[in-house]
């Protein structure tokens, strides 16, 4: 029986911005220039020396440059500074303000590297903010390895008030991927819901809710979601994804009729129709609606959706023309499903035995999916939609974006920090693809044992269709073959008026009426 998968990407919702100082305005942070103390808003730092001491001097500089919004000249200074005060005192003082610089200059990710570094390299008054800003820049960037490592620094009622709802909500993440669904129900509860993760926390909260089996709660947090968006237009995605969520959530609860009433909630113009399509013809084969599961077949396997992966839906397909005695068909539909994915499957063993390398894995990925890989391309496709791989790309993204300024911004060209940064992007870029890699494999060897599984109940299902067919067989000899219509009591006013163009199914497909169709064949089972 299907296991409907309650966990889904959910990349449509809005990432909080991390909040930069423009070039025009200046650091809340004041310099003194009055016995060497450098000041911030949270920590004050004695610059011993006099005016003769160079590092002090340089540090007072760079720290002017700061106040003044000169985030260029600062990051300069301070670079210089940080080659030669590895083991000074002021180490964790320039490496802080470095990364206030970097940040100004929007380099989120070498500004990260720095805030790393003072917590790498022991206590200090810098730790705490430093802590503070990492949080925010991992959020920013999406760099969950980050984000991870700045909370198990510091427990959350530490941090300040404004970072709250968005460490509560990134803790629940943490929490529901090590599977501890108890623990992430209790965080995504401490998101308020008019917070800016107040929706997502609402939908994580429900789906930790299914883990645990518990139905009801997460039909509570999914239907209160979708009160939120209630007013948003019917493409909003918190509210097709809120729809979803309760369908599947009705779905695990047996309730296959109200599963199917809010299948049919999800826009055809939505990314998540074909999903919802296919899971809506398992609620409706669960309540003997056969004739309705068929017309979503025609939907289901029309070319514009040829480069799907969905094995499983050609395996429901026959089993409804087996329980509809329809064995002409089944066979049919067996065949297609040899002909499409038996090639895969050799495909896939193939490649899965010669390579092993995460990184190849994910170049190859990346070539399939313009189909110049060895990986096929219905399979690279299904894998895109990870949630894994989508943060990951999007990350990729992000660093790119910042390598590409770093050599295209004349200033930042030419500044001394810019070889030293382009090695740790270049660094993240590689560990990231390495990441992407190492879910890209995992999920090629989970297609591929999905086909073996689904060869498998292929070789069962022509056994059921010859077993069928002999016993029909045996029954028309003996003159009791019976004809019934399917759906019969339906007329065509119903179709008309529930939104449906009747069209009698003849083999064709229609590109312009994708999901239109109305199978009318006959049951001839007994």
């Amino acid at each position: 029986m299907k296991n409907i998968y309650i966990i889904i990407s959910f990349v449509c919702f809005s990432v909080f911005s991390f909040a930069q100082v423009s070039s025009n305005k200046k650091l809340p942070s004041k310099v003194s220039n009055l016995k060497g103390v450098a000041q911030t808003n949270k920590t004050t730092t004695v610059v011993k020396g006099n005016s003769s001491n160079p590092e002090a001097n340089k540090i007072r500089e760079a720290m002017k440059a700061l106040k003044d919004g000169d985030f260029y000249k600062a990051a300069q200074l301070f670079y210089s500074i940080s080659r030669k005060s590895e083991n000074s005192e002021y180490r964790h003082l320039v490496r802080y303000h470095f990364g206030q610089a970097l940040s100004g200059l929007k380099l989120p990710q070498i500004a990260a590297f720095q805030y790393v570094d003072i917590l790498r390299s022991g206590s200090s008054k810098y730790t705490k903010p430093a802590i503070e800003k990492l949080s925010v820049i991992a959020d920013q960037l999406g760099d969950d390895t980050l984000l991870n490592y700045a909370i198990s620094k510091l427990p959350i009622e530490d941090f300040p008030a404004v970072y709250k709802d968005m460490l509560f909500y990134r803790l629940g993440e943490i929490k529901m991927k090590a599977g501890d669904f108890d623990q992430a129900v209790t965080a995504f509860s401490k998101v308020p819901v008019r917070s800016k993760y107040g929706s997502m926390a609402l939908y994580r909260r429900g789906l930790a809710n299914l883990e645990q089996k518990k139905v009801e709660p997460g039909i509570q947090a999914f239907n209160t979601l979708l009160t939120l968006k209630s007013k948003s237009g019917i493409l909003n995605p918190e509210r097709v994804t809120a729809n979803l969520a309760l369908a599947r959530a009705y779905y695990q609860a047996g309730q296959w009729e109200k599963s199917v009433e809010y299948y049919r909630n999800i826009p055809r113009d939505s990314v998540q129709w074909h999903e919802a399509l296919f899971e809506m013809t398992w609620a409706q084969l669960r309540s003997a609606k056969f004739r309705s599961a068929l017309s979503n077949f025609q939907s289901l396997h029309s070319p514009y959706y040829d480069e799907f992966f969905l094995p499983e839906s050609l395996m429901l397909r026959s089993i409804v023309y087996l329980y509809i005695c329809k064995y002409d068909e089944m066979e049919k539909v067996i065949r297609l499903y040899e002909d499409t994915y038996n090639s895969i499957q050799n495909q896939l063993a193939a490649y899965i035995k010669s390579t092993k390398d995460p990184l190849q894995y994910y170049a190859e990925y990346e070539a399939s999916l313009k189909s110049k890989g060895l990986i096929n391309i219905k399979v690279a496709k299904d894998i895109s939609k990870d949630p894994a791989v989508i943060r990951g790309k999007a990350y990729l993204r992000t660093l790119t974006r910042e390598r590409k300024k770093l050599i295209n911004d004349d200033n930042l060209n030419r500044a001394n920090f810019q070889k030293y940064a382009i090695k740790i992007i270049d660094n993240r870029i590689k560990n990231t693809r390495l990441a992407i890699g190492e879910v890209v494999k995992d999920r090629v060897n989970e297609a591929y044992e999905e086909l073996v599984s689904m060869s498998e109940q292929v070789g069962f299902a022509r056994y059921e269709m010859i077993n069928g067919q002999k016993e029909q067989l045996k029954k028309k000899i003996a003159g009791k073959d019976i004809d019934r219509s399917i759906d019969e009591d339906f007329q065509r006013d119903f179709y008309v008026q529930n939104g449906y163009e009747y069209w009698p199914f003849k083999g064709e497909y229609w590109l312009d009426e994708i999901g239109n169709y109305q199978f009318l064949g006959q049951q001839s089972c007994e």
